[in-house]
């Protein structure tokens, strides 16, 4: 697992070891990797899920990867827009909230 890049953060790692491994290996280095959607769609369906049942925690880290996945900004402001008719509309004032954050750190740093 050394050469396998680590998603789980180390404070996790460190308190929840077994947790953080099936995080790697089989989250992430198996149910992500699978051929059946490409990581853009999984990302998308993840965002998705993760806003509509209003789970902040999470949602960051995979609103970055989406980003990078190749889901566009517009696309996930239209998702979480669209989402709010159907998951309510605080998880996604929340979740657009978030992804603001996430986009303008990111125009700071380019």
């Amino acid at each position: 697992m050394t050469d396998r890049k680590k998603f789980a953060p180390a404070s996790i790692q460190e308190f929840a070891p077994k947790l953080a491994e099936v995080t790697d290996t089989v989250l992430f280095g198996d149910i992500w990797e699978r051929p059946g959607l490409s990581p853009r769609d999984r990302s998308l369906v993840t965002v998705t899920a993760l806003v509509a049942l209003h789970r902040t925690d999470q949602l960051g880290f995979h609103l970055g990867k989406a980003l990078e996945n190749g889901v566009t900004k517009d696309e996930l402001v239209e998702a979480i827009t669209h989402l709010a008719f159907y998951a309510g509309w605080p998880n996604a004032m929340s979740a657009v909230t978030q992804l603001k954050a996430i986009v303008d750190k990111a125009d700071e740093s380019a």
